[in-house]
């Protein structure tokens, strides 16, 4: 009789949650041949997770905690559950250390696009409305309101800011329900090659060779986000990294600049943020909103987090929150997994890792 092999990995995921046993089974069940712990952080107790569990590790899973230098010797990967880094890129592991770090990115596209979908169509379906009026039993049939208020998003320009695995995935649906793309990434994609989407991609999912957009822009300057924005889209997406290009980079001119470029006879454009809070300057998205320079505004990001119940964003016309929950379900976890099963075959093999991060770019 064969003995039972050695594992090959050692694997640490540690979260903030107690996950529950099913959870934990499954974690075991994608791993079976490798030596797996789990371990509950707890950050807010300020208590620091124990060294030799580091030290002890091979593959390590997390969200936040990262180990000291010292005890990172024996790490050949750390995979993030989160698609951004801003939280981390200060951290000694990424700024003095080449150890591999692989992200989440991929995994948050339906979810996330199903929440962006929804936004739309519960304020242009007027849904609060009806809402509203059947918990009061109240049969609310306005017909002229209705009429020449509600609308749908047949014809519509969505403009995509940061068309990664999230902003394929909105485009995916946009197109479905008949809206015209136009992409905005960074760099330049100019060939068909280059519009490939080569991260992780959940099978059926968003649009992995780039051929949604009816145009492709770029740039990491002012004047090339300006120029996109003078579209004349109705929806805009932010779907961007934070970086220190992307702080505030929407602001009082670019609002009046994608506003005053609508053609779109009832409604003003529409804003939705599922990146990070800082990308837009808050308070001058409270004044479009209450000039009446955008129609409204989907936010599932808000600067700071948690969003004090004092700040005025809560009170601005026509703006949906929601608590950075958008991405964000139960096939959350096990999508992830499988990025980091993919990337420890990879290792395996002396491949390219998916979803690697470029400590130039930090992202």
């Amino acid at each position: 009789m064969g003995e039972t092999p050695l594992p090959s990995e050692r694997l640490l995921f540690i979260v903030s949650l107690q996950l529950p046993e099913w959870v934990v089974a499954e974690i075991q069940q994608v791993f079976p041949n490798d030596d797996v712990t789990v371990y509950q952080s707890k950050p807010k107790e300020a208590v620091p997770v124990p060294a030799e569990l580091y030290q002890n590790a091979t593959i390590l899973v997390t969200f936040t905690d990262l180990p000291d230098i010292k005890d990172a010797k024996n790490l050949k990967l750390i995979h993030t559950l989160s698609a951004g880094l801003d939280h981390l890129l200060s951290h000694p592991i990424l700024t003095d250390t080449d150890i591999p770090i692989t992200t989440s990115s991929g995994v948050h596209g339906p979810p996330i696009a199903e929440w962006t979908l929804m936004n739309w169509l519960i304020a242009s379906r007027q849904y609060i409305r009806t809402y509203e009026a059947q918990k009061e039993r109240r049969w609310d049939i306005k017909k002229d309101v209705f009429t020449t208020t509600i609308h749908d998003q047949v014809g519509k320009k969505v403009g995509i800011l940061g068309y990664g695995s999230i902003g394929r995935q909105i485009a995916r649906l946009s197109q479905a329900v008949g809206m015209t793309v136009h992409a905005y990434t960074a760099s330049p994609r100019p060939t068909p090659e280059s519009r490939h989407d080569n991260g992780f991609i959940i099978p059926g999912t968003g649009d992995p060779d780039g051929s949604i957009p009816a145009s492709w822009h770029h740039g990491t300057d002012k004047e090339s986000v300006r120029s996109f924005l003078s579209l004349g889209l109705d929806h805009l997406v932010v779907s961007l990294p934070l970086t220190k290009q992307t702080t505030h980079l929407l602001g009082d001119e670019e609002f009046a600049l994608l506003s005053g470029s609508s053609k779109h006879p009832i409604s003003k454009p529409y804003v939705t943020n599922i990146s990070r809070g800082k990308v837009i300057d808050q308070g001058a998205l409270i004044a479009a909103l209450k000039s009446g320079h955008l129609s409204g505004a989907a936010l599932d990001v808000t600067d700071p987090e948690p969003l004090p119940a004092d700040n005025p964003l809560w009170d601005a016309p026509n703006v949906q929150i929601s608590p950075h929950v958008s991405g964000l379900g139960k096939e959350y976890l096990p999508r992830s997994l499988s990025i980091v099963k993919i990337n420890i075959e990879r290792i395996d093999k002396g491949l390219p890792l998916l979803n690697a991060y470029n400590r130039g770019k930090d992202y």
